[in-house]
């Protein structure tokens, strides 16, 4: 092959850039892509069952489980819905305040409320030495969450899915106690 005409290397360039920028917007970060990195943080307070906030980077930030979605919790001008308390409950449990977590994005690091979307890992407190507990995944395989996946964020997908068929085939947690 000949060299490339200097005008298509420039072309190219831009096109790189444009998708760049485009990527960059998408993602609702402020200019960086290290928004998109996983990262250690500290959790702070369990808000509900699959939204935490996490104290990161010299701030506290508000994080939202990726491929789960577990039931409203009860709010004073709401009465909840079924299972919302317990899968709190149990976000509290693997989540207590002061515990390390690694936050790992996708694709899209913010969603339109300015809340970080993760996959949450906490680190060495699995079965095994040294196993990670996989957060998403484990609110899943006991029944407290379903599978949400709104797309580009679909890495989690096969063992988020897998975890829920099981849940659902053992009548666990929320498929044995609320009406579907």
């Amino acid at each position: 092959m000949g060299e490339i005409p200097p005008r298509r290397v420039v072309g190219r360039i831009l096109v790189l850039l444009a998708a760049a920028v485009m990527e960059l917007a998408a993602v609702g970060c402020s200019g960086s892509a290290p928004d998109r990195a996983p990262g250690v943080a500290i959790v702070d307070v369990v808000i509900d069952g699959d939204t935490i906030d996490v104290r990161i980077a010299g701030g506290v930030e508000r994080v939202r489980l990726l491929g789960i979605d577990t039931p409203e919790i009860a709010h004073p001008d709401s009465p909840g819905e079924c299972f919302g308390d317990e899968a709190r409950r149990l976000t509290e449990t693997l989540l207590p305040p002061g515990s390390t977590v690694r936050l790992e994005r996708d694709i899209v690091g913010r969603d339109d409320y300015g809340r970080i979307l993760a996959y949450v890992q906490v680190p060495g407190a699995g079965p095994g030495a040294g196993d990670d507990v996989f957060v998403n995944a484990h609110l899943v395989a006991e029944g407290y969450a379903t599978p949400l996946f709104i797309g580009p964020n679909i890495a989690r997908r096969p063992a988020i899915v897998d975890a829920a068929r099981r849940a659902q085939r053992a009548r666990l947690g929320l498929w044995s106690a609320c009406a579907n």
